[in-house]
Parts: C-alpha cells; structure tokens; sequence
C-alpha cells in the first residue's frame, strides 16, 4: 500500500502506476531457502510510475527513515517513514525490497519474497463468495450490526469477519451524524463505535444514540485503538455495553458480538 500510495502521490499530470507479478530472476539464497519451504523460489511484485523520477545518488538513502530525498522541499505531504517500515516489515518475512529509476522518467519499486508452502483454502475466495456460498438467511430474520468507523481497513476486517456469518447484515457508517441516521432508520441490535471520527467524536455520538428513542436500545460496543483503562472506564459509564481495542482479537470480538446478539430484545431496551 505504501510503494502504491507514492507511486500516485509522485506522479504527474496524466501519468500511469503499473503492478506486475512475476517469478524472481534472482537466485536464492540460505535465506530464501529457509523461507521457501516447498522450494518454489520467489516472487517478484514490481510497481512501475511515470512520475517524477529519483537521482542516481540519492537511492541509496531512500530506506533511511525521515530521508525524503529533495521530497521535503515539494507538496507533497510525508514522513520519510513509509519505506523503511516497508523494508523492515518485508525483510521480516524474508522477503528484499529495491528500487530502480530514470530521473525525471520514473521509478520502479519491487518486493521479493518467498513463495510459502501453500494458501490457505479461506482465503482463495474473497469475502463476498464465501457468503454467497453461505445458507440464506431470511430478510426478516436477519440482524442488522452498524458499523460507525471512517477507517475503510478496519471496515473491510469487520465485513471479512461477519462474511461468516449470514444471519447477520452490516451496514457502515463514515462519519458520526450518517451513522446516527442509519441507527433510526434501521433500528440496529448492535451498534460498533469507534471513537476517532470526523466532525464529531465517538463518545458525543454515544451520547446522542442514547438520548434518541429510537436508538436507545440498541446496545453500543466501542472499538477503538485507546487502551487506557481511564478511557475504557468512562466509555462503560457513559453507557457503552463493552469495550474493545485494537488491533481487534477476532476471538474475543466474536464472543462479545453472541453475547449481545443473544439478549432478548426487552433485556436490551432493560439495559439501555
């Protein structure tokens, strides 16, 4: 996503980003021997931009963190993080990451990294094939979850993890006056919360959801990367029926969805 994202943000007018894989070139190392356990080599996956271009003497100092190479003096916002992150993260998996470019033509950005021994059958079919696949649960029988986060990653994570489950139907919301509508309109038997929204913060949206009555009893369990017990404290008293943080234990996000969604509807509206 990081190599993705700069070969947009470098780009210029009308330019092209272009992402190819193939088998590496490259023979293996110990290395890679060691991570590629059925001895398939490596993948290359290369992303090729017609942007801007990087000087020859200034490669070598593309991985260095807080290096932008001349990029500080453009418009273009950024940390000088993005690369080294990304070069640690992909020689964690035994994996090499390398650039190639033509000042004022392009670059080419690629990773390496070993082929494993086999995928996992889960995930050969996206999220929405394997709920096609699931049995059908009537409209009316269905359980509506609302979803009120403005992260689209952490959105997809929910939708993967309730693709298994087709009594339930998830709806999202962006931004916290949208997703207090959709609560009225649909009247949710779970409402997810996260805490960091645009324009209006999470807990003033808990607020408002209990002071609507028609939202009032749906319960409210927060999401969110603040694990201060302070924070998980005021949240609770505030009215939120659990607290979870992230990056969210699949597990534990699980069993606290059934124990909500198993309350009968008067013990919610008791709760609220």
């Amino acid at each position: 996503m990081n190599l993705l994202s700069n070969a947009v943000k470098y780009s210029r007018f009308e330019g092209t980003v272009t992402v190819s894989c193939e088998p590496s070139l490259r023979p293996l190392d110990s290395r890679d021997r060691a991570n590629s356990r059925d001895g398939n080599g490596s993948l290359r996956i290369s992303i090729v931009d017609t942007g801007i271009g990087i000087a020859t003497d200034k490669l070598e100092r593309l991985f260095i963190p807080f290096e932008r190479v001349g990029a500080e003096d453009s418009e273009v916002e950024g940390t000088g993080l993005g690369l080294a992150v990304s070069k640690g993260l992909v020689e964690a998996m035994g994996g090499v990451i390398g650039v190639e470019s033509d000042y004022g033509n392009g670059s080419i950005f690629w990773v390496e990294l070993p082929v494993a021994e086999g995928t996992p059958r889960q995930l050969e079919q996206p999220a929405s094939a394997r709920r096609n696949e699931a049995p059908r649960v009537p409209v009316e029988n269905q359980k509506v979850v609302l979803y009120i986060e403005d992260n689209l990653s952490n959105l997809r994570l929910i939708d993967r993890v309730l693709a298994a489950r087709p009594g339930l139907k998830l709806i999202s919301a962006l931004r916290g006056e949208t997703g207090i509508q959709l609560a009225r309109q649909n009247r949710p038997d779970l409402i997810l919360l996260d805490l960091n929204l645009p324009e209006m913060n999470g807990a003033d949206v808990l607020r408002r959801l209990q002071e609507t009555p028609e939202t009032a009893s749906s319960p409210v369990v927060v999401i969110s990367a603040d694990a201060t017990a302070a924070q998980i404290e005021r949240l609770l008293t505030a009215g939120a029926r659990s607290y979870l943080t992230k990056p969210i234990d699949v597990k534990e996000f699980l069993v606290t969805l059934d124990t909500v969604l198993r309350e009968p509807a008067a013990l919610r509206r008791k709760a609220a």
